[in-house]
């Protein structure tokens, strides 16, 4: 029986494995490769680390280029390689799915402002009204109409987010995902400021399309914003009863 675990322990060689060696080569090239095309300067002792090819001297390298081209990590230069990798014959829009599925998603919620706005249904007094007065197609009009300019309020911020995103190299796979859910959380922020938050104005003739729509606006674009605030509105009131 001894004789076995001294065997299977002298087979077990600790360590970091030749796939994560390789994966961590892998990363620095590509970070040298995006420092270049950036024009950011490299430090020559990197050179000499990536010759040693010693894993220590790997990680060192490694540090060093992830400071250079910070804030992108490894990963998103990766990601955005990949994307121009796979598709060297098409357009930049189609190059950045991301960028195209967001200046469509533009276009539809301009498109439903535009379309709700034409309504003689939807104006000063019928928003005046809100949800607790107004009824029918009246109601459904003004509530597509806020949506729509929620939704062009956090798609505005979205655009300028994916821009910088692109710009610094940070771009990654798990955005798509967030930005899905935060176009959700634009319009419901939206609304919420625009119908809510106007019940609270002291003069309600004061509650007017300009009031209204820069609110759903301004909700939409400050999604991120409310929420955090909703969120730590709601720790303050779980603290004072958890102690």
């Amino acid at each position: 029986m001894d004789a076995t675990n001294k065997t299977i322990s002298s087979n077990m060689v600790p360590g970091i494995s030749n796939d994560l060696t390789n994966q961590l080569s892998e990363d620095i090239n590509n970070m040298l490769s995006f420092a270049i095309h950036n024009g950011l300067p490299i430090n020559p002792e990197v050179n000499t680390l990536v010759q040693n090819s010693s894993v220590d001297d790997l990680f060192g390298a490694y540090n060093l280029l992830l400071k250079k081209v910070s804030p992108a990590t490894p990963k998103s230069i990766q990601y955005t390689k990949s994307l121009y990798d796979n598709s060297t014959k098409k357009t930049l829009l189609n190059k950045l799915p991301l960028v195209r599925n967001l200046i469509l998603l533009a276009l539809v919620f301009l498109s439903a402002f535009i379309i709700t706005s034409l309504f003689p249904e939807v104006n000063n007094d019928s928003l005046d009204e809100g949800i607790m007065s107004n009824s029918g197609k009246s109601l459904l009009l003004n509530l597509v109409f806020l949506a729509s300019v929620s939704g062009l309020g956090v798609v505005f911020y979205m655009l300028k987010d994916v821009s910088s995103s692109v710009k610094d190299g940070t771009l990654i796979p798990e955005d798509t995902i967030y930005y899905v859910a935060l176009v959700v959380l634009g319009v419901i922020a939206g609304l919420i400021m625009s119908e809510i938050l106007s019940l609270y104005n002291s003069d309600p003739n004061g509650i007017n399309l300009f009031n209204k729509s820069v609110l759903a606006l301004t909700g939409g674009f400050s999604s991120d914003a409310i929420f955090s605030i909703l969120q730590g509105v709601i720790n303050k009131i779980k603290s004072i009863f958890t102690g």
